[in-house]
């Protein structure tokens, strides 16, 4: 049985990329907290389907978080409807593989765009109702991948790594305000996608080889730590990057 955190209840979360894979374990685990949970995401019929299960403790507002002001009027229709944000999960992001001389500036960008720019441009949406409140807890999604160096995904790993560039920097902008601010690397996460597209029995192989762990790590590993990160339980922690891996580094 998951903790409960009693400071969670009744709070404002916004999940981006809320609908599926880690998203939809972060977005159920907060409204199993008692939190009026806020789903950002591009998949309409994940998105519908995962407000009809959890009811009032959700709402779904669809939308493309490279659209950045799409991605403004979406935090305010949260707002609108729940009040002020005191949480931000910045989840939403892509792990295409592709090969380095293939990349043209257009994919580039958007990889940029997909995988942070908006967690930039969320967070700034947000920031103003945390400094009013004294309070508020944002959340990056980064990656273990390029801790590990991985290959076959450049603009990828250049992303998520400067993830944790833009986590440090909004910690020591806004810490005075008292809002924290935190990364968690996820490492080879059990996703529906990553079972249909990347995992075969010879890389699971490899994973059980890397990791201390010697299991499947399941979007819950994950959920577990972004909650336990947003509450007041984790309330002196900011400026910092959690790796959650299996003990693969």
């Amino acid at each position: 049985m998951a903790a409960i955190y009693p400071d969670l209840a009744g709070k404002v979360v916004v999940v981006t990329g809320g609908a599926g894979g880690i998203g939809e374990s972060i977005s159920r685990a907060f409204a199993a907290q008692g939190a009026r949970v806020g789903v950002l995401d591009i998949d309409q019929t994940r998105g519908q389907a995962l407000q009809t299960a959890l009811g009032d403790s959700a709402l779904f507002f669809p939308c493309d978080v490279t659209d950045i002001p799409a991605l403004q009027s979406a935090i305010q229709s949260v707002r609108d409807r729940f009040g002020p944000i005191d949480v931000l999960i910045n989840n939403a992001a892509h792990d295409e593989r592709h090969d380095t001389l293939s990349v043209t500036e257009a994919y580039w960008d958007n990889r940029m765009a997909v995988n942070l720019k908006h967690q930039f441009f969320a967070a700034q949406a947000v920031l103003p109702d945390m400094k009013a409140t004294g309070k508020g807890a944002i959340v990056n999604l980064g990656s273990c991948s390029w801790v590990i160096g991985q290959g076959g995904m450049a603009a990828y790993t250049a992303s998520k790594s400067a993830v944790l560039g833009l986590t440090r920097s909004l910690a020591r902008d806004f810490g005075a305000f008292g809002v924290r601010v935190n990364a968690i690397a996820p490492g080879w996460i059990m996703t529906e996608r990553q079972l249909e597209l990347w995992v075969t029995p010879e890389t699971e192989q490899s994973i059980y080889e890397n990791q201390c762990l010697k299991r499947r790590l399941v979007p819950d590993d994950i959920a577990r730590v972004v909650v336990f990160m947003s509450s007041d339980e984790a309330g002196a922690i900011t400026n910092q990057h959690h790796i959650v891996d299996g003990g693969w580094n």
